[in-house]
């Protein structure tokens, strides 16, 4: 979250620092909720490319905070919160961080044993690939992770899923469009896909969906390559209602809001809520200070 202008007039980037967020997307999952209520009776939850925290910190303000603060609650009537990323983060209360590869069937296993052998309730991601700018590229690649978000959710879920599904009739699936997001992002088309009533058919087996990560080529020849989505066929390739959801009368994340003033009369900028622990440009960084202190 940086200092730009055009970020200090981005509503919801400052709304973000003032309530203790630590990005402006913990309040893509917060309108998530509002429309189609995804926590209610919500006791495991794993969070998928979760860095820098704060779709797990909705996840410990909505669920684990409010049970912890009750009167009556118990150790063992806590909801469990799993994170998973690459990347390091800082710790959040109520949440089990675990820095690892979504993409790798082992992390799923790791996270059932945290919810000692019990299937998770949600599944939330608010992923991204480093963009390139090859479109094509790219959209491969988000393609590719949210098929490896499939492929978790399918181990890991029993009930209600907030991932992107290839097939329809494993879940009850709505795309959605959230006033939240930027429209000027470098992902363009961005919205969210929300699953929930998840049913796989009889017969099914979530780890066959790994062979859609690592096939190469398409049905109609080895030589014939294509992306991996080639090989789903029948049911497995539907279009997916759109929702357009909010109203008029909510903020516009694509406006510039005038900067609210302090006492003084001045705007008062506020420090990022929680720096990054563990950049991808820290050794850049360090590399640029050892440079400058031989001269």
């Amino acid at each position: 979250m940086g200092r730009a202008s055009r970020d200090k007039r981005d509503i919801y980037y400052r709304k973000a620092k003032e309530e203790g967020w630590r990005a402006r997307s913990a309040f893509k999952l917060l309108q998530i909720d509002e429309e189609f209520n995804i926590f209610e009776g919500v006791k495991r939850v794993v969070d998928l490319c979760a860095a820098p925290g704060s779709w797990s910190q909705v996840l410990s303000r909505k669920l684990y905070l409010p049970v912890k603060l009750s009167p009556d609650s118990k150790d063992s009537n806590l909801p469990l919160i799993v994170a998973i990323d690459l990347q390091p983060m800082a710790p959040i209360e109520g949440v089990i961080q675990v820095q690892g590869d979504i993409t790798n069937a082992r992390t799923a296993e790791v996270v059932i044993r945290h919810f000692d052998g019990c299937k998770a309730d949600l599944v939330v991601c608010d992923g991204a690939p480093d963009v390139t700018g090859l479109h094509d590229m790219d959209e491969f690649v988000q393609s590719q992770l949210i098929l490896a978000v499939q492929f978790d959710s399918s181990i890991c879920l029993t009930g209600i899923n907030n991932s992107y599904s290839h097939t329809q009739g494993r879940w009850k699936v709505y795309c959605k469009d959230i006033p939240g997001k930027r429209y000027k992002s470098p992902l363009l088309s961005e919205a969210f896909a929300v699953c929930e009533n998840y049913s796989p058919p009889e017969g099914f087996n979530e780890r066959d969906l790994h062979r859609l990560l690592e096939k190469v080529g398409s049905p109609s020849g080895v030589d014939d390559l294509d992306c991996s989505s080639g090989w789903l066929e029948g049911p497995n390739k539907v279009y997916i209602p759109f929702l357009a959801c909010g109203d008029l009368s909510g903020y516009d994340s694509d406006r510039s809001y005038p900067l609210p003033k302090s006492a003084e009369g001045t705007y008062q900028i506020l420090d990022p809520v929680q720096p990054p622990i563990a950049p991808p440009y820290k050794r850049a960084l360090e590399m640029k200070k050892a440079s400058s202190q031989q001269f």
